[in-house]
């Protein structure tokens, strides 16, 4: 049974990265001109707005939105942006970058996305009142995405890819720029025996589309690779990261910061504290090794997603309570049909009334008295923050089904699940090349407490 993981990775120090790429200032060029395609990805998350990385992004900035028939064909748009980048930015730089050090410096795409991000509030901040508000933010994300399309028509094709189109010489100029010179020769056999291997599934497979995805899932190496990739990335999307960052000035305001520009201050730190996780990721990543890491994270994750539904279970045990008069100082029949038509509308508060699909208009004198249950009209919402109070509404449909509290409770049981599933499925990759990641799969993999004790037990493919 492969464990995963070996002597070389075992010899692999933090620093190792950082040596290398010092040597290898090309390797630095390759991780960043790509990378840049991160740091757009996560301005497009924490701008909450349509626009980020490459040509697409470009193209959909310089359009103007006067209709909404725009606005999708601009999503469109986008949505080709950020798949394309989400996929190949990664790729791109493990195919570029040495065995040893591929764990810290795909990383660095990690680490621009939470850079973006972090970037992304700051431009919110920064012009929040100023006009043309966002035409501001968007524009921004232009400039970024113009250098990353420069940047790119200078890169090279990965060796890999170049050895597999039989461009052997141009493969070898691009290794040596990235290996030392006794390792260009092992680095070039490397990848014909890898080549020549899935050349020949391929002949026996065929060409066409249908033979070559049932071959792919008839390959008990794809399979198993397919069923680590989707498990880790299926946990990742379901730890509620996105709800978090998304909604991070709402989550602020309704933990008491009425302020739309304190709530937006206070989201900074939210923001910012995932570029420093991803620094310390890059560090130890090719030491400690990626799993070891993903399951310390989702312990550190479901230990915070608990926290957060007790604080949210507690603020709607203690939110502000209705004052019915405070309606009358609106329009008339502003007040929230369904506050009206309750049974006991005494024992509704701010919560019960965001369940209800309406707006929380907080008294102006202090927020934690009771406030006004109106209806979520546009005008009403105006209404109220003309008169300098805080409009607060159900900002998730989920929130309205279970609550915040059993949100991030859900989130949690998400997270627990994922925890399970990459300590049975995912192997340690640390170090090895690619193919040597392909023998681990083929092998099989089991965890020590998962193994039967059985001498020569089958694995599960």
């Amino acid at each position: 049974m492969v464990e995963g993981g070996g002597s070389k990775a075992d010899e692999t120090e933090f620093t190792e990265c950082w040596k290398t790429t010092w040597r290898t200032p090309y390797l630095v060029k390759l991780a960043l001109s790509a990378g840049i395609g991160g740091l757009l990805f996560g301005y497009d998350t924490g701008n909450h707005c349509d626009y980020s990385c490459g040509g697409c992004y470009i193209w959909s900035w310089i359009w103007r939105v006067d209709k909404w028939q725009m606005i999708i064909l601009r999503r469109i748009f986008v949505g080709l942006g950020i798949g394309m980048a989400s996929m190949t930015v990664p790729l791109y730089i493990s195919e570029a970058s040495p065995a040893r050090i591929r764990g810290g410096l795909v990383s660095t795409n990690g680490l621009l996305i939470t850079a973006g991000q972090f970037l992304g509030y700051v431009v919110n901040l920064a012009f929040t009142r100023t006009t043309g508000t966002w035409l501001w933010m968007l524009g921004v994300a232009g400039l970024p995405a113009l250098v990353q399309f420069m940047l790119m028509l200078t890169l090279p094709e990965p060796p890999r890819w170049l050895y597999r189109q039989n461009k052997v010489e141009e493969a070898k100029a691009i290794l040596k720029k990235i290996y030392s010179a006794d390792e260009v020769n092992e680095e070039i056999n490397t990848s014909r025996i890898s080549v020549e291997t899935e050349k020949a599934d391929e002949q026996e497979i065929g060409d066409s589309m249908m033979p070559k995805l049932k071959g792919a899932f008839g390959n008990v190496v794809v399979r198993r690779g397919l069923y680590a990739g989707v498990t880790v990335h299926v946990a990742q999307q379901f730890l509620g990261i996105n709800t978090v960052m998304y909604y991070s000035p709402m989550t602020v305001q309704f933990a008491g910061f009425a302020s739309n520009k304190t709530a937006m201050t206070l989201s900074l730190v939210t923001s910012g504290l995932n570029a420093p996780g991803s620094v310390v990721s890059m560090f130890f990543v090719d030491r400690a090794g990626r799993r070891k890491m993903m399951l310390i994270s989702m312990v550190g994750i479901i230990v915070c997603l608990v926290g957060l539904s007790a604080v949210f279970w507690q603020a709607s045990l203690h939110a502000p309570k209705i004052n019915p008069s405070e309606s009358t100082k609106f329009v008339a029949n502003a007040t929230c049909p369904s506050y009206t038509s309750a049974a006991n509308p005494a024992s509704w508060n701010c919560m019960s009334c965001l369940k209800a699909e309406c707006g929380f208009c907080a008294d102006k004198a202090n927020q934690h008295s009771p406030g006004a249950c109106l209806a979520a009209t546009t005008e009403l919402k105006d209404a109220c923050r003309a008169g300098n109070r805080t409009w607060f509404e159900t900002f998730l449909t989920l929130t309205k089904a279970i609550g915040s509290a059993g949100t991030f409770l859900l989130f949690a049981g998400f997270c627990v699940t994922g925890f399970i599933c990459i300590y049975a499925f995912v192997p340690e990759t640390k170090g090895l090349p690619f193919e040597e990641v392909e023998k681990v799969l083929e092998t099989g993999y089991r965890p020590k407490t998962l193994r039967r004790k059985s001498r020569g037990s089958p694995t599960s493919a």
